[in-house]
């Protein structure tokens, strides 16, 4: 494992003598057929034009409907504005390479895209717990919730949600400071912490231990975290499910959505991991399963909570005809 490492860390090398500023990176990008760029381009538009649209349209319902200004549309709320950061980190980019062939990026813009993709990854999985949290405390005390969730509390796990991943990310690319690197080829379509490192002058173990154990660390933690409250949560519905039928029922309607954006973005997360294990794919096929993540949740979450969510169905339908009446009686 070591002298793999050691052996990527080599390739990667295009020069032995350090970078000065102002560096300015090289994206490799998809290897495109010439004419098929336009295409392609298209088809990003469209994906980032369903992404805003989606979670444009859940954030401007939450927001105008008072219904809605509840602990698990908030949070909801939290989570369309993470999916924007990470679309947007990746896709606006991308359509620039597919179009004008566009693949140098600053050494600023570059920490940056890395530090937003790091930071979205890191978001998402802290507001997935927090709201396991939050169905936990629904559905297991429901008497005591409001006293339980209040304003202050709500706000302060989405704060702690955003804050925790900020910091953790901070301290992650400290350990760029005064690392020389000697490349300028990033081997992606977007630039990353490793993808970066890859083009040091000296291996960075710090930054290798470090990045591993916040990586499993939250996501093991987080895992704990939101099994215990499923299973806690199942046993109370099968409980009630002996007396009243109805109400496990609900208590599954209002969760089926948290959990199947969780086993969704966890399924593209192990395809990723997967794909490392298999040498013989193409590039091409490596680096496009390397967006999916920033890509299928954030069309895919709003669409979930719009078609599960029957509170937030009703609000955005409501809305809709309102405008349409409006605008027919002008």
């Amino acid at each position: 494992m070591i002298w793999r490492v050691v052996l990527l860390w080599m390739e990667n090398q295009t020069s032995v003598i350090p970078l000065k500023q102002p560096i300015v990176f090289e994206l490799e990008g998809f290897d495109v057929q010439p004419g098929n760029g336009p295409f392609l381009f298209l088809l990003a538009l469209l994906a980032y034009i369903a992404v805003l649209l989606g979670n444009g349209v859940v954030i401007c319902v939450i927001m105008t409907d008072k219904n809605l200004h509840r602990p698990m549309f908030v949070m909801l709320c939290h989570l369309m504005v993470c999916d924007l950061l990470g679309a947007t980190m990746v896709l606006p980019r991308l359509m620039m390479d597919l179009l004008m062939g566009l693949k140098k990026i600053a050494y600023i813009p570059a920490i940056l895209q890395a530090f937003c993709a790091h930071t979205y990854v890191t978001t998402m999985v802290n507001l997935l717990t927090a709201m396991a949290y939050d169905r936990y405390v629904a559905v297991c005390e429901p008497l005591r919730y409001h006293s339980i969730m209040t304003s202050a509390r709500l706000h302060s796990c989405c704060a702690v949600a955003w804050i925790v991943a900020l910091l953790l990310i901070a301290v992650l690319f400290s350990f760029h400071m005064n690392v020389p690197l000697c490349g300028h080829i990033v081997q992606n379509v977007y630039c990353s912490n490793r993808g970066i490192l890859n083009l040091a002058c000296i291996p960075t173990p710090a930054n290798n231990i470090y990045g591993l154990t916040i990586s499993w660390t939250i996501s093991t933690v987080s895992f704990i975290l939101i099994a215990f409250s499923y299973v806690r949560i199942l046993s109370v519905s099968l409980k009630q499910g002996r007396t009243n039928c109805s109400k496990p029922n609900k208590a599954v309607q209002t969760c089926v959505p948290h959990i199947v954006v969780y086993v969704l973005y966890n399924i593209t997360g192990l395809i990723l991991i997967l794909s490392y294990r298999f040498p013989s794919l193409s590039q091409n096929i490596k680096k496009f399963l390397s967006i999916l993540v920033y890509i299928i949740s954030p069309i895919i979450n709003p669409i979930i909570y719009g078609l599960i969510s029957k509170d937030l169905r009703v609000s955005f339908i409501k809305h809709f005809s309102t405008r349409v009446r409006n605008k027919t009686s002008h």
